[in-house]
């Protein structure tokens, strides 16, 4: 049991960045940092490094790790996490990191830490039940149920890896909403439409009303919006938060991602919030603060 008031170290390890930061009790970030992931370190001894860096003298006795991967809660292991460096696995587990850093460590599936983020204190706080997407280079997904964030042994909620398109799959061509709804698969499908532009600069194009582009973007957005409105059936939510880097663009999402909730989605959803994420990149940093509390280790 940690003592009320302390901070909580939070880390956001990606396979471009680390971010490290100390939150306090209400979310509120106090310090951060952010460091390129050293791939050719043998340990993930950085983590290490910039834990101890934010601490400073604020005495935190806990640490949450967010880590883009499958975790498992039992044995508190990393089991998979295709882009960070494959030789941290060994050391990814949460009793590594507590016999080096003296404090207790929670491991945290980086979409599920930032659905505790957004529920806690960003888009979903005032709701009770949230269900939290983030479309960007892959698609995730996180659940909060009064508070709870739904989960089980293993970390779940991948919603990117659900399959929408039957017949794609069957000639096993991209068919899960990550490969169709993605903005991975949106770039993809717009250079294979002949459009060289990609990211920001195929966003604009939408904005600015390019046909072909508008086109395949309503095309992908479908595909994530099945996704969601998949994930609406099984969690009946009051708010969806949507976040990413391409979600974020929520004057274009929300139309599409609206239309396929009121036609596709249970009764229930007509009275479903879609709302753009409020803490963006820093969700997952300020959930730490409330993760303990959330899986009930607090």
């Amino acid at each position: 049991m940690t003592a009320p008031g302390r901070p909580t170290v939070a880390i956001d390890l990606g396979g471009t960045n680390v971010r490290a930061s100390l939150v306090a009790e209400d979310g509120k970030i106090k310090d951060r940092i952010q460091r390129p992931t050293p791939h050719h370190h043998p340990e993930p001894t950085i983590i290490l490094e910039m834990m101890a860096e934010v601490s400073g003298s604020d005495g935190p006795s806990r640490a949450v790790i967010g880590l883009p991967g499958v975790i498992d809660h039992e044995l508190e292991v990393l089991i998979e996490a295709p882009n960070i460096p494959q030789m941290w696995i060994p050391s990814l587990t949460e009793h590594w990191f507590e016999q080096r850093c003296g404090y207790e460590v929670s491991f945290a599936n980086d979409a599920d830490l930032a659905a505790v983020g957004e529920s806690s204190f960003g888009a979903g706080r005032d709701h009770r039940d949230v269900v939290y997407v983030t479309i960007s280079t892959g698609i995730g997904a996180g659940i909060v149920v009064g508070g709870t964030l739904v989960r089980g042994r293993l970390s779940g909620g991948e919603i990117g890896h659900t399959v929408v398109d039957i017949a794609a799959a069957a000639r096993h061509e991209p068919a899960t909403v990550e490969e169709l709804g993605s903005a991975t698969a949106f770039n993809r499908m717009a250079r294979l439409g002949g459009i060289a532009e990609q990211g920001k600069e195929l966003v604009d194009l939408v904005r600015s009303g390019h046909e072909r582009a508008t086109q395949v973007f309503e095309r992908s957005m479908f595909a994530a919006a099945l996704g969601i409105t998949n994930l609406c059936w099984l969690v009946l939510p009051q708010v969806v938060v949507i976040g990413g880097g391409l979600g974020r663009n929520i004057d274009l999402v929300h139309p599409i991602v609206r239309r396929v909730l009121d036609d596709h989605g249970p009764s229930s959803s007509k009275e479903t919030h879609v709302v753009v994420a409020q803490l963006g990149d820093d969700a997952a940093l300020a959930g730490a603060a409330a993760w303990w509390s959330a899986v009930g280790r607090a």
